[in-house]
């Protein structure tokens, strides 16, 4: 190869490999940074691409499992109304068999009735503020509502599962005469079965979205992995290659620096 002072072929491809190794080196400080394979399009296209359609999934599929559990919440809200309910129930029974009771004295009758009407307006508070989210499943108005289920908009319909006196035929029951008590009798027992019946088909919902929830977890992780596999940097591996760029670099400085002086051998000539 002839010397020259202008053209110094050797310095040109130190420097090449020198520009090629800085290049390799800041991708990979990028990628120890982000702890990222592929940041941009750049790096991996097809990757980056996707990588991203699977991002939009997870996002919708997160804004179904909100959907879920704020159904799930509501249904839990009118479950633990409807399980007060169904307890003052029970003890309005109570009330209500003891005020059956033959030769019963008026003063008693009247007490127990009076219980009986304590309990049952309990029984409206309740329902009345069974509500979450602006949803009530179980007063008189209830109407029925429905709860995303997927991306797609599928969604778990639930129906209203009313309980209040009036639904339940006890709003005008009374225990101060026998023949009331007698009555309210059936019509405990009647509510008593219907509010079961109102609590089963609740929780027959309420399992259906936690398991609709579990699921839509479960896929949400499986596509993070997925994004992970595709982008994600082995950052093991990225620091193995950094000390050995960083090797590289200070070996191409030194043979740019070599390559440098080598015209200065001209001077030997003269």
């Amino acid at each position: 190869m002839p010397l020259s002072v202008n053209t110094n072929q050797g310095a040109m491809l130190a420097l090449q490999n020198l520009a090629k190794t800085n290049s390799q080196m800041e991708k990979t400080q990028l990628a120890i940074t982000t702890g990222l394979r592929v940041s941009g399009p750049k790096e991996d296209a097809s990757s980056y691409a996707i990588a991203q359609n699977m991002r939009g999934d997870i996002s919708g599929l997160n804004s179904v499992k909100t959907a879920l559990a704020n159904g799930e919440a509501t249904i839990n809200t009118a479950i633990t109304a409807g399980q007060s309910v169904s307890d003052l129930l029970t003890e309005m029974k109570a009330k209500v068999v003891q005020a059956n009771q033959a030769g019963l004295d008026t003063a008693s009758r009247t007490s127990l009735h009076n219980d009986f009407v304590a309990l049952r307006d309990q029984i409206s508070t309740i329902v009345a503020t069974a509500e979450f989210n602006g949803t009530n499943l179980v007063n008189g108005s209830a109407s029925a509502t429905s709860v995303l289920s997927t991306v797609e908009g599928s969604t778990i319909s639930v129906a209203a599962q009313k309980m209040d006196a009036t639904t339940l035929a006890i709003s005008s029951q009374v225990l101060n005469t026998s023949a009331g008590a007698a009555t309210a009798l059936t019509a405990i027992d009647s509510a008593i079965s219907t509010v079961s019946d109102k609590l089963a088909a609740l929780g027959s919902v309420s399992k259906r979205i936690e398991v609709q929830s579990e699921f839509t977890t479960k896929l949400t992780d499986i596509l993070k992995a997925g994004v992970g596999t595709l982008v994600d940097a082995d950052l093991a591996e990225e620091s193995a290659k950094l000390q050995s760029l960083q090797i590289k670099q200070q070996l191409g400085v030194q043979a740019l620096s070599i390559a440098n002086s080598g015209p200065q051998t001209i001077l030997a000539l003269f």
